[in-house]
């Protein structure tokens, strides 16, 4: 578990396609450096949040460390188009101090997502952006959260006819994670807050529920109903 603030952003030293060593297992390994303040306390099998992944490190020294990369993350994730030198957002996962200053960050990478603007805004920087699986999009509210490249961030705008929505970054974010320094075009991980995922099931399994003892008199087809005719209106 992570909060969405980034504690460093690291530089990548290696990523290796075939990696047969033990840190990489015979697969996919990730090596990341100029982040020695965020291992004085790091062990063998912890996770880390690169770009938003949750990760386990496998190898590491007192400045640089390894994980292994699956073929689901290198799909599902941007880590596979990172190169030498390419900077990432990192976070160590919560402990019981940590102070919760973002919201509840799994470091499970929902999709990608592709900045379609980048406009300047006083001091401040708003992207634009289009999910590669538009579905996450009814999880993306005004003034919620979302996670982009691991950095918690709040929604300013959404538009789910044109599928995209809009995140500010102010003067002090821009200075402390990779997102800012990223042009049109470029893609973002995202992971959407998990309580909506919750909510939309609860809910979903209640009205089933109903459907199925034959009390709920087709309560969710006139919910639905209700919010299309609502929306023809407009």
């Amino acid at each position: 578990m992570f909060t969405g603030i980034v504690e460093v952003t690291g530089t990548v030293t290696r990523l290796e396609k075939q990696d047969d060593s033990a840190a990489g297992g015979g697969g996919t390994s990730l090596t990341i450096s100029d982040c020695a303040e965020i291992l004085t306390d790091a062990h063998l099998g912890d996770s880390i949040s690169i770009n938003g992944t949750c990760l386990t490190i496998t190898s590491f020294t007192p400045s640089q460390f390894t994980v292994g990369v699956s073929p689901e993350t290198l799909r599902r994730t941007n880590l596979g188009s990172l190169a030498q030198s390419s900077h990432v957002n990192l976070e160590r996962a919560v402990s019981a101090t940590t102070r919760m200053g973002g919201h509840f960050v799994q470091g499970h990478v929902d999709t990608v997502a592709t900045i379609l603007s980048v406009t300047p805004d006083g001091n401040s920087l708003v992207f634009r952006l289009q999910p590669r699986e538009k579905e996450v999009l009814r999880y993306v509210v005004e003034k919620g959260y979302v996670t982009l490249d691991g950095a918690s961030l709040t929604v300013t705008a959404v538009d789910d006819e044109a599928g995209w929505w809009e995140v500010m970054l102010i003067a002090y974010t821009q200075e402390r994670v990779v997102m800012a320094a990223k042009k049109e075009r470029e893609e973002v991980n995202v992971e959407v807050d998990m309580v909506g995922k919750y909510v939309e099931k609860s809910v979903r399994g209640y009205f089933e529920g109903l459907e199925k003892e034959g009390s709920g008199g087709g309560v969710l087809e006139r919910m639905v109903g209700k919010i299309v005719d609502e929306r023809m209106k407009r």
